[in-house]
């Protein structure tokens, strides 16, 4: 079976809609090799519709020289998890749209080997609830914004366990946290 790891970026106050706010703290080695870490062992890309959205466009057309996670993203299967999109080979190459929401779909999809999750806010929080995350990655940014997307809304609740805990040259905290253990 394989593992689920998600990336998010986020702020101290847990938003992480377009972190676009990122752009301040630059992208130095450390955590570039954080997060090609992540993105080694995986043998898929596992996207919401609004990820994919802005991912595709934003890296179809960048090669190696452009940035050394490139090949990564553009080489790799994509599972593209959306109710309206139909056509995700025709926006980015090797994207495949597997229709709704299912965690049954996503367990398979598991079966295959590890997926990278990366953004995806709703579909984070439906694999977190249906306890398909192995890793949940944060990569906290010194910063709080006051509104946004949050990982975690108002009102929910999810448990995890603390895995590791990193610092990075840049002033953020990569967070590791794992399923609660009982």
């Amino acid at each position: 079976m394989g593992a689920i790891r998600v990336h998010e970026f986020t702020t101290v106050d847990g938003v992480v809609d377009a972190p676009m706010w990122t752009m301040d703290y630059g992208f130095p080695d450390d955590l570039a090799a954080s997060i090609g870490a992540l993105t080694a062992p995986a043998q898929g890309i596992l996207l919401g519709r609004t990820t994919f959205e802005m991912f595709a466009p934003a890296w179809s057309g960048r090669t190696a020289e452009d940035d050394p996670g490139a090949p990564f993203f553009n080489d790799t299967t994509k599972y593209v998890v959306s109710a309206t999109l139909t056509d995700a080979e025709s926006t980015w190459r090797n994207s495949t749209a597997v229709g709704g929401y299912d965690a049954g779909r996503v367990h398979e999809l598991k079966a295959q080997g590890d997926l990278y999750v990366s953004g995806s806010a709703t579909l984070v929080r439906a694999l977190l609830a249906d306890g398909l995350v192995d890793e949940l990655h944060l990569y906290v940014y010194p910063l709080a914004v006051g509104s946004g997307i949050r990982l975690f809304p108002e009102g929910s609740a999810q448990q995890l366990s603390l895995l590791d805990v990193e610092r990075l040259s840049n002033g953020v905290a990569h967070l590791t946290y794992g399923p609660a253990t009982t």
